[in-house]
């Protein structure tokens, strides 16, 4: 079971939501909501075993994606982190959520575009389809394997938290980013992409296909 609850849940929404886009940062403080290790959260299901291993690289065959990842908590501030905007930007693995392989949904944040820099490296998740291999590179020198399920744009003020965050029994990816219309520097809307465990055998699109 995942430990998305109280602090941890309430403070991913956040990310997922306003993440990715290359604008300010997110708002939302963190003192806000409840300690993410409060009793509640404590008694919500078994500690994580002792060899979690953090992602250090995602790969996304399908559309171009080899990127080194980063780990993303909260900013001095109370806000969430995201990636940094810069040229050759980075996924981000936020460290609250499972990490790949561990029951539960593992989130991935990325930029659509960086500023000045341009294209981000999520530029093309849209561009998914059910079926696509996605390869978490772990820090234990291990690789965990998914392939899409789903991919769906929504409004940011429509946000499926729990769809994105609930708790899932087995080992689940979840790539966000931002997409649709762009006004003021922001976009209206964010693309998820929901994943699960690869079956064995290569994807049709493992080489890049478009």
């Amino acid at each position: 079971m995942s430990r998305f609850s109280g602090r941890a849940l309430v403070v991913a929404a956040l990310a997922g939501s306003l993440a990715g886009c290359g604008g300010g940062p997110p708002q939302g403080r963190a003192d806000t909501v409840p300690p993410a290790h409060s009793p509640a959260s404590a008694s919500a299901g078994p500690a994580r075993p002792p060899e979690r291993s953090a992602p250090v690289g995602l790969r996304i065959p399908a559309i171009g994606v080899d990127t080194p990842v980063l780990r993303l908590g909260l900013a001095p501030d109370g806000t969430v982190e995201v990636p940094p905007v810069t040229d050759h930007d980075r996924a981000g693995w936020y460290r609250h959520s499972p990490a790949p392989g561990e029951p539960g949904p593992s989130v991935l944040l990325g930029h659509v575009t960086v500023g000045t820099h341009g294209d981000g490296v999520f530029r093309h998740l849209a561009r998914l389809r059910r079926g696509d291999r996605i390869e978490a590179r772990l820090e234990n020198g291990t690789t965990e394997r998914f392939a899409v399920t789903s991919v769906r744009t929504v409004a940011k003020a429509e946000f499926p938290t729990e769809d994105v965050y609930g708790n899932t029994t087995r080992p689940e990816l979840r790539l966000i980013t931002c997409g649709g219309p762009r006004a003021g520097g922001e976009y209206r809307d964010n693309v998820i992409v929901f994943a699960g465990p690869a079956a064995p055998g290569p994807s049709p699109r493992d080489h890049g296909e478009r």
